[in-house]
């Protein structure tokens, strides 16, 4: 038989307050959002004003003292619904007004505020209604755009899409009005959309094309398109008798086509919605020759918690003894919509102290490079380090560097850019390993391009201006900085 027993339990657990939230979401916002937040926040609180507070609301407040004991006698209010008004009037030891504007990272409750961006298949579906085409052959049409990768290929070959037909719309569909739906498809502007190898994206773009150079190019990519991709150029021009200048014309031609048209069809969009706007502002005083720190918000307003609300609190403090249920239901209103609009402007100015407060620690790290933004005087640079100086968790440090951008005197750079792991040198100093790979780019850019440099041809070449790097490393580094291998990178 089941036995029922009972047991005290005492545990302790540590809990945010809502405060503390309130600030590690304002932490995550960058700049282009705090603004849209704190129009929001003005909308749905009406005691939280914009702009300077009044003179009157920096004066202390006389209020009557409650007298709880009365106040149980004369009404059935709850113990939940009194509050002390003077934890919402000013006093000389607090100033409610928010006058340091800043911003942060993405708040996860709140969209970004982007314009609206119109994806290439969009623009696809909106050329293809202009199209004189049958109703079957439009459809069919439509279903291959949806078909179509973020890059614009139809990666599934069309037995398998008149397979999906089938067994998902009961639709059997010839395999000769699938090639006409995506002839039709492949028509569609930018040229290129709907191929289903590189080799053909690169075609159909030169596709009406009859210039000679353009011609060169087609026999290039039709005849010899192995060669091309391997950058055997001296088997193409033997293979299809052309000059040496032809071929450099027609392979020039050929590497301004694009390679991914669906990214193409977006980027206009997606370059006009979205705009770097840095957080930080790094200057140089003029008189001094030091570096100046300062939050950016020059569009941020100024708030204050609303004097008119105030002086409803005040009102009600007068009349506590005779008041009504309603006038108790509008004060526990006021005090609630008070307590958040406080809330949030203790956040914001929380926020302030630790933006300044990281990014002042990154600055004194990386004073050396911050001067002239040379590459070669980047420490390495973890989280933990500047959690260490600040006396921050490196969850918040991570906050703050996260989407975050500061303006430099030799332009606006992303807070991440200032960390990097270290290695040890020759002479056993630890060096970031951006430095090393801004090495690694600057011996690569001056290589001989009809003879680049292998991987242990780097080794050799940084190890003279002391770098003690691996070839695997080097590999790595090349693969992080999207570096091709030597062989790919050799041009005629």
């Amino acid at each position: 038989m089941a036995r029922v027993s009972q047991s005290l339990q005492q545990k302790l657990q540590q809990r945010l307050s809502p405060q503390q939230i309130q600030v590690v979401r304002l932490l995550e916002i960058p700049l282009a959002q705090l603004e849209q937040r704190i129009k929001k926040e003005l909308e749905d609180n009406p005691t939280l004003e914009e702009g300077e507070a009044p003179e009157s609301d920096s004066e202390n407040v006389e209020l009557q003292e409650y007298d709880d004991s009365t106040e149980n006698e004369t009404s059935t209010t709850t113990s939940e619904d009194e509050f002390s008004v003077d934890d919402y009037l000013p006093d000389d030891e607090y100033d409610s007004d928010y006058r340091e504007p800043n911003y942060g990272g993405e708040e996860r409750e709140y969209e970004s505020p982007l314009a609206t961006v119109v994806s290439f298949r969009d623009q696809l579906l909106e050329q293809l209604g202009y199209q004189r085409i049958s109703e079957e052959i439009r459809k069919l049409a439509e279903y291959i755009i949806g078909n179509l990768d973020s890059d614009g290929y139809l990666r599934r070959n069309l037995p398998a899409l008149r397979d999906d037909l089938l067994l998902l719309q009961g639709l059997d569909v010839p395999l000769e009005k699938l090639e006409q739906a995506l002839a039709v498809v492949q028509e569609l502007e930018p040229r290129g959309i709907g191929a289903t190898t590189l080799q053909e994206c690169l075609l159909l773009q030169l596709k009406g094309q009859n210039s000679a150079v353009a011609k060169n190019a087609r026999l290039i990519l039709e005849r010899s398109y192995q060669r091309f991709v391997q950058k055997h150029y001296q088997r193409i021009q033997e293979e299809l008798h052309l000059s040496e200048e032809d071929l450099r014309a027609a392979l020039d031609y050929i590497s301004k086509l694009n390679p991914k048209p669906g990214d193409m069809a977006d980027a206009g969009h997606l370059h006009d919605a979205q705009t770097i706007i840095p957080d930080f502002i790094l200057g140089v005083d003029e008189r001094t020759g030091e570096l100046v720190l300062s939050l950016h918000g020059e569009n941020m307003p100024e708030l204050h918690i609303s004097s008119e609300y105030r002086r409803m609190l005040k009102d009600y403090a007068a009349k506590r003894k005779n008041s009504t249920e309603a006038d108790r239901e509008a004060a526990h209103f006021v005090k609630q919509k008070i307590d958040a609009a406080q809330w949030f402007i203790d956040a914001l100015n929380q926020r302030n102290r630790t933006l300044m407060s990281v990014m002042q620690a990154i600055v004194d790290y990386q004073h050396a490079y911050l001067v002239d933004g040379d590459l070669r005087k980047l420490r390495p640079l973890i989280l933990k380090d500047i959690a260490n100086v600040t006396g921050l968790d490196i969850s918040t440090v991570s906050r703050v560097v996260s989407s975050k951008y500061v303006q430099t005197p030799f332009g606006i750079l992303p807070l991440k850019d200032f960390f990097s792991e270290g290695i040890q040198n020759q002479e056993g100093d630890t060096i970031s390993t951006r430095k090393i790979k801004a090495a690694m780019l600057s011996v690569i850019e001056k290589e001989n391009k009809q003879a680049p440099l292998t991987d242990d041809q780097i080794v050799e070449e940084l190890g003279t201006q002391g770098f003690a790097l691996a070839r695997r490393t080097v590999a790595k580094y090349r693969e992080q900085l999207n570096i091709p291998m030597a062989r790919l990178r050799r041009e005629i």
